[in-house]
């Protein structure tokens, strides 16, 4: 299935399916209201769901809305959890050589993980506010799974078995206040704006074999002002996968319905694949030149992110954000 939100006047929006080719979609409102309400009663609301999808694909369903035109917001526009990993431990060594630090060897076999803000997610179109430019803005792309309830000290089986729906992630950040907060010792928070989220989430079912249970095996793509910069395979170089980080997760504190859990940046060794985050391009460019070179992102830059199929169509939809100055009007003190 794939399943989406959109805008009303609600915090929570409307759930809807739509169809395979992100063309048509129908509300569910008989069904489950809100994307929470369905995972909270995703054991008996699931089969239901499947068989309007089915209805909605075949074309069975007469009364349709047109997708292209519907205003979304992220499918969970806000979450009880949402815990962000490092799976990719290339990505992290590569930063740490360019700064000269040496990595924990604990880092390959100990899963790096912080906890998000979830109280207000970016829709999949919205902008992304930039108070100043000196902060440092990146984009991160990211995947994401969404969790059933998970119980305290769940093996690897369980935390397999409660991934309920994939996603694709803008995991904003601001680079130039990383540094001061985590020298402090207590972690990520003004540097970890609100993330964005793609428009769909999909079942695992709907990705056929490129989904194996534990990653996803395609090219997670990613634009910068129309320019291609990075296509990593999501699936390869991925040091813990999302059963593993789900039980990470969980070792203790069960985890509810709606928790959604990251990956961390898609990151290859294969380095001509590009980057999916402009601190890594940075890095690289510092091994490589003494120097960067590539600037973080500036008001009026356009970030895209997707995702598509052996047969080149987009499973998610996309991600399309602009960055946007924040109005002091806007800037609550």
């Amino acid at each position: 299935m794939k399943l989406a939100t959109i805008k009303d006047h609600t915090r929570d929006g409307r759930l809807i399916l739509v169809d395979q080719s992100l063309q048509k979609a129908v509300l569910v409102s008989d069904i489950a209201p809100t994307m929470q309400m369905a995972l909270d009663n995703w054991a008996y609301v699931k089969t239901r769901l499947e068989e309007r999808y089915r209805d909605l694909c075949q074309g069975k369903i007469v009364d349709t809305l047109i997708f292209a035109d519907l205003t979304l917001v992220a499918p969970l526009p806000r979450a009880y959890q949402w815990a962000d990993g490092s799976a990719y431990v290339n990505h992290v060594e590569l930063v740490r050589k360019a700064r000269g630090a040496e990595m924990p060897d604990n880092f390959w076999h100990d899963p790096l993980m912080y906890q998000g803000g979830s109280d207000s997610f970016l829709g999949p179109n919205d902008s992304i506010p930039l108070l100043d430019e000196a902060y440092g803005m990146d984009f991160e792309s990211e995947i994401a799974v969404v969790v059933n309830d998970v119980s305290c000290g769940a093996n690897l089986q369980q935390a397999e078995e409660a991934i309920a729906l994939i996603m694709l992630v803008n995991d904003v950040s601001l680079r130039n206040l990383v540094a001061a907060e985590l020298a402090k010792g207590f972690g990520f928070f003004q540097s970890k704006p609100s993330s964005a989220f793609s428009p769909v989430a999909v079942t695992p079912d709907e990705l056929g074999d490129a989904w194996d249970g534990r990653k996803l095996h395609l090219p997670l793509r990613t634009t910068l002002n129309g320019k291609l910069f990075g296509e990593p395979n999501a699936g390869i170089d991925m040091t813990f996968d999302f059963p593993t980080l789900i039980q990470y997760a969980a070792k203790t504190r069960r985890l509810t319905a709606g928790t959604i859990i990251g990956s961390g940046t898609v990151s290859n060794y294969n380095r001509s694949l590009g980057s999916s985050c402009i601190a890594e391009k940075r890095m690289l460019e510092i091994l490589e030149n003494g120097k960067a070179t590539t600037p973080f992102l500036q008001v009026g830059d356009h970030v895209r992110i997707e995702m598509f199929d052996k047969q080149n169509h987009s499973i998610f939809g996309a991600i399309d954000q602009a960055v946007v100055a924040m109005t002091k009007e806007e800037v609550v003190c």
